[in-house]
């Protein structure tokens, strides 16, 4: 940049740009360009934006949606310093927004502004994602289920509390962390959930409360025609234990008493020495149920010596001798005791 004569003006006391002096220049000048006319495409329920022919950010306020579209369309000019761009929506008309857009800066060390009236039109649709869920889509379906046994109205209770649980916090990632459909039938109960993804996170939380084991089976329903491949939903099993906490068990030639069940193990006593077990489950189909914990019976202790305690049964009131055991040992004349009865064989309870 130089200091000449300028051919539009005459003025030879002005900077030169190219070959016009910093006025003449400035005054064809555009800063900043913006189409007079912009069109956004959103879900009317979600309001979702359509951007490139990709769906993002949901639940944005219509103003906000605007002004982002105002962002998204200005070009500012590479010679502009210490930009500063004003937005303002003027008057909303149905589904246009009559919006002003005031922009000041520094072109060659001169502050210049300059401003633009700009239309912004809504376009509502229906993005794909609201699409399925006003259709009640699914991909995935939990068939939650108990081993050799019918549920407890308590479980399917608490399976119900954990699925809702669990979508809420997926939700805030997954839009179809949604169940439309609940099918309680007698063997159990069938939870439809909107995405696989959510599907899964929701199996592993029913088995880390209730352990068990999980087992995905897709099923083709459809044929996608533009690709040709396959629609598969997945049917994921949960299915629980046929023991419960308190229940008594065979495993491996030992009668135990199950403590806990977590979600990769099974912790049980051993009816005869008190030593605790535990069994992966992995394991846990080679387990027996032998008896519940509903036929615990209680009887009396009505002698004691070193070694044994003498108890009656509570059916026929026969005496029974029983080795004392070290969680047994300060167990008195006349006290009331728990026993089990297993193939013929009584076992004293902690």
């Amino acid at each position: 940049m130089t200091t000449m004569f300028c051919p539009e003006c005459g003025s030879t006391d002005k900077k030169m740009v190219g070959d016009v002096c910093i006025d003449c220049f400035l005054k064809d000048y555009t800063m900043l360009t913006i189409p007079e006319k912009i069109e956004v495409t959103i879900c009317s329920h979600c309001n979702s934006k359509l951007e490139e022919g990709k769906w993002s950010e949901s639940n944005l306020p219509e103003e906000e949606i605007i002004y982002r579209a105002l962002e998204r369309n200005i070009t500012i000019d590479n010679l502009v310093e210490n930009e500063l761009i004003d937005l303002e929506i003027d008057q909303m008309k149905g589904t246009i927004a009559e919006c002003y857009v005031e922009a000041t800066g520094e072109v060659y060390g001169k502050e210049i502004s300059e401003s633009h009236d700009v239309d912004v039109r809504i376009l509502k649709t229906v993005c794909p994602t609201c699409s399925k869920l006003q259709a009640g889509y699914y991909e995935s379906v939990i068939q939650f289920r108990a081993d050799e046994r019918e549920l407890h109205k308590w479980e399917c209770e608490k399976a119900d509390e954990i699925v809702e649980r669990t979508l809420i916090k997926q939700s805030k990632s997954d839009k179809l962390a949604y169940c439309p459909q609940i099918a309680k039938l007698k063997e159990g109960y069938d939870y439809y959930i909107g995405s696989l993804k959510s599907g899964r996170k929701v199996a592993n939380a029913l088995k880390d409360e209730f352990g068990g084991h999980i087992k995905e089976s897709p099923r083709l329903i459809s044929e996608d025609k533009s690709t040709g491949k396959g629609l598969y939903r997945i049917w994921i099993s949960v299915r629980i234990p046929k023991f419960e906490e308190g229940d008594f068990i065979k495993y491996e030639n030992n009668i135990l008493q199950v403590k806990d069940i977590g979600k990769n193990r099974v912790v049980a006593i051993n009816l005869e020495n008190d030593k605790k077990h535990t069994i992966p489950w992995k394991d846990t189909e080679e387990i027996e149920v032998v008896k519940k914990e509903e036929d615990i019976e209680t009887t009396s202790i009505i002698s004691k010596s070193p070694t044994t305690i003498q108890i009656l049964d509570p059916v026929d009131y026969s005496v029974i001798d029983l080795e004392i055991k070290e969680s047994t040992k300060n167990a008195q004349i006349g006290d009331e005791v728990k026993i089990i009865k297993i193939n013929n064989y009584v076992y004293l309870l902690n």
